[in-house]
């Protein structure tokens, strides 16, 4: 649950979110110089122990599909204040830009900056980069003074380099690639520059893809792969037998073949519909957000049923209901580099599960998944599959999703930034020498 609250140095005011009209930008001033730079309420005895802290610049929002980020970052929490700034899809109705401020009960060391833009000025990339740029630093300095000192500037989104690197006073950058951004529908022209220079600005890259290693080892020296983890206490529900199927899964005839997760440009309609086609005893569930493509325009069979989004807390019981988990991904440009989350969160759940051939999944699941040459192949593993009672797959499944938990590789990720902020130190204290000696003192 998220407690809205008013960030006092939004220019020229900012919303309640549960009130969203602006505020008068004497009100933001009064705030401002009545915290005079200091934050209100001191730091908790419990806090003073805690690490550097983060400033987290995402393409993602929190509150839509939990991901890699939110994975990461929540669990860094515990250890780390984190900022985690978001920049939400730009807004016909609004004259200046805005942002508000949330924290977050179930991680009270994170804060949520949203920050939104009027459309008629989204295209303006200095006027955006800028006003970004102002609205943070007013944040940091206002209401949340002295909590992000000395931050790790930890980046997903390479578009936000421009306004953000070498302005909040960091130690050290963090470029955490988890997908080939400049591949997909509708990625911003300078994209794919601007990851250029985050990668020459970074001091530690982490790839969640081996394809992406290879690609981005090649752009940067200190580049380690860490592919995606799983919560497999969390996914493990769908194995519960107290876990109850969500009715509108539970009425759908078996069995049902199931996929949970963005709807968009990688996946492959034409298979699904193939999919669907091939028995009509089968239930094809699709079940996540739809985004970057036309929701009328989704194919339509009587059973194929699009459910639509569902909150993670909610998706181990829709797996339970899944007698097959699908990744019916297309093989594109989108999905040349991507290394699904939902491999082992599929895995967790204890069900079989069958894929297109995308590199990573390949590569990585090749001996557990049944991976699928082409649409016809696709489909002769779904039948495999259902008709299976082999459990050697599924006990596989079970051991790699254990031995791949979140919290270990946040723990390695803890590690390459300590080294890297002491490799900071020692070139900074060398620096500092040699300018001593130029000096003759």
């Amino acid at each position: 649950m998220s407690i809205p609250h008013l960030f006092p140095g939004a220019h020229p005011g900012i919303v309640d979110r549960k009130n969203p009209r602006q505020l008068p930008r004497k009100t933001t001033r009064s705030s401002i110089s009545k915290h005079n730079g200091k934050p209100k309420n001191p730091a908790r005895p419990e806090e003073t122990s805690l690490g550097y802290p983060i400033i987290a610049h995402c393409h993602l929002s929190w509150d839509w599909v939990w991901q890699r980020p939110q994975q990461f970052l929540s669990r860094l929490s515990e250890r780390h204040r984190v900022l985690f700034v978001e920049t939400r899809a730009p807004d016909p109705n609004l004259v200046s830009p805005f942002a508000r401020w949330e924290k977050i009960e179930a991680f009270p060391n994170l804060t949520l900056l949203r920050i939104q833009f009027p459309a008629s000025r989204w295209d303006d990339a200095a006027f955006v980069d800028a006003e970004r740029r102002r609205l943070v630093q007013e944040a940091i300095r206002g209401p949340l003074a002295g909590q992000f000192e000395d931050a790790v500037q930890w980046f997903y989104d390479p578009m936000a380099v421009t306004a953000f690197s070498g302005h909040l006073g960091e130690v050290a950058t963090v470029y955490d690639c988890m997908d080939e951004l400049s591949k997909f529908y509708g990625a911003p022209a300078e994209l794919a520059e601007r990851e250029s220079l985050l990668l020459a600005k970074a001091d530690v890259v982490f790839a969640g893809g081996r394809k992406l290693h290879e690609s981005k080892s090649r752009h940067h020296r200190n580049c380690h792969f860490y592919g995606c983890g799983v919560d497999l206490s969390h996914f493990g529900k769908a194995r519960d037998p107290q876990t109850i199927v969500p009715p509108d899964l539970a009425r759908l005839p078996k069995p049902v073949l199931g996929y949970f997760g963005v709807v968009d440009e990688r996946m492959d309609y034409e298979l699904i519909c193939q999919l669907a086609d091939a028995n009509p005893r089968w239930s094809v569930v699709m079940i996540g957000p739809v985004t970057k493509v036309d929701e009328k325009a989704l194919p339509r069979r009587r059973n194929l049923h699009w459910l639509g989004g569902r909150d993670y807390s909610q998706l181990p019981a829709y797996a339970k209901g899944f007698d097959l988990c699908l990744m019916p991904f297309a093989l594109n440009a989108a999905t040349e580099f991507i290394n699904p989350t939902k491999t082992l969160e599929y895995m967790a759940t204890g069900n079989r599960i069958v894929s297109s051939a995308v590199p990573d999944v390949v590569r990585n699941f090749g001996t557990i998944v049944k991976v699928a040459r082409d649409s016809d192949h696709f489909i002769s593993c779904c039948k495999e599959a259902l008709a299976s009672s082999d459990r050697t797959l599924l006990d596989q499944g079970l051991e790699l999703a254990a031995s791949n938990s979140w919290e270990s590789i946040v723990d390695q990720l803890e590690k390459h930034i300590d080294t890297a902020l002491s490799r900071r130190q020692r070139t900074s204290s060398m620096e500092k020498r040699s300018e001593i000696q130029e000096l003759g003192v």
